[in-house]
């Protein structure tokens, strides 16, 4: 296999790669980015904007699908503690937190039909993450749009990492969603969560093929992680993740890094990236980077996914639902339902 791969900046254009698989003329080709960039933290309007530029910089490199790391719309609180110990909380921390809720969005919302907008605009498939808002909690979040400009849905982050656990809420299964598009069944796991196996299981027996890894992990081992994932799964893995520096987040006193601060300048890189892209066979197609933002792009065989799961199908001939099995409980959870609201919903499908 022959491995190109060019400048890895996006003012000089993004880093690509192409692999010669040998493809069949009835298996297409997705030529797909992954954005390596950094929020504009509290500010959500530029961080949109730039958002902007970004998807039309990959639409303009031809790119069919592009995707965008954990939280890039809302902001990844990195170093964060939000004055929280256990049993204590303090008034600063809890300003912090009003202040990210501010920065969060309503979905659906004005900003998520600025999403769909773009997408539609340079008729791209947009894989976005963002910090969701629903009233006073809220989620990591993943959402999804077509390249018509349509909204398609969302993944709430199911397992908040550590500390994460205190300002961002618990997805459900209702929100573990596959998306069956022209160029692909798209899904999204982020984060740490993508080293959950049973939900990696639930993804597979939906059929996903383009497997989206939105993610905060910038460690060496994360490609270990998302290279597994494309041999188990049988699918192109699009890992997305910042390349963040100090000086893109707002100064002290405003936001402190726990126990770093003295030791930062305002170029201290805080979050080095390594955003990939690997294919079914586990072949690395592009990345890892941690050289600075960047436009991640490779063109994806997708007659790749049938020759790996000629040798490994996970919820196919390679398993063994006599032995083993999962279920998924995938309805909303409500922690209040109105019986009057349920009557009235089962009276209007009579």
């Amino acid at each position: 296999m022959a491995l190109v791969t060019t400048t890895p900046t996006i003012n000089d254009g993004p880093v690509f790669a192409e692999v010669d698989m040998g493809s069949d003329f009835n298996a297409p080709t997705v030529r797909a980015t992954v954005v390596q960039a950094s929020t504009i933290f509290y500010d959500t309007p530029a961080t949109l904007d730039k958002a902007e530029r970004l998807v039309a910089e990959a639409a303009g490199y031809g790119s069919q699908l592009v995707v965008f790391p954990e939280a890039f719309v809302g902001g990844y609180p990195r170093g964060s503690g939000f004055g929280v110990s256990i049993g204590n909380r303090t008034a600063k921390g809890r300003e912090e937190f009003r202040k990210y809720h501010a920065a969060a969005i309503d979905v659906p919302g004005p900003e998520v039909d600025r999403l769909a907008a773009m997408a539609g605009k340079y008729k791209v498939y947009l894989v976005m993450g963002v910090i969701e808002r629903d009233g006073y909690t809220l989620y990591c979040t993943v959402l999804f749009f077509d390249s018509q400009g349509h909204y398609l849905g969302k993944h709430r982050k199911l397992m908040p990492t550590a500390l994460e656990r205190v300002i961002w809420g618990f997805g459900d299964g209702s929100t573990i969603p596959v998306f069956e598009t022209p160029i692909g069944k798209i899904g999204a796991a982020i984060c740490w969560e993508n080293r959950m196996p049973l939900l990696r299981t639930a993804m597979y027996a939906k059929g996903v093929e383009i497997y989206c890894a939105p993610t905060a992990d910038a460690r060496d081992v994360w490609r270990a992680s998302m290279t597994h994932i494309a041999l188990e799964g049988g699918c192109f893995v699009l890992s997305a993740n910042q390349f963040c520096r100090r000086k893109d987040y707002p100064p002290p006193p405003e936001y402190v890094f726990s126990g770093a601060e003295e030791d930062l300048t305002p170029d201290s890189v805080v979050c080095a990236g390594g955003s990939v892209i690997i294919s079914p066979s586990g072949a690395v197609l592009a990345g890892p980077n941690y050289e600075g933002e960047a436009l991640i792009s490779a063109d994806l065989d997708l007659g790749e996914i049938a020759r790996a799961k000629f040798d490994f199908d996970v919820v196919g001939h390679y398993s063994r639902p006599e032995v083993l099995s999962l279920i998924v409980k995938d309805h909303p959870t409500n922690p209040v339902t109105f019986t009057s609201t349920s009557t009235k919903i089962e009276e209007k499908t009579k």
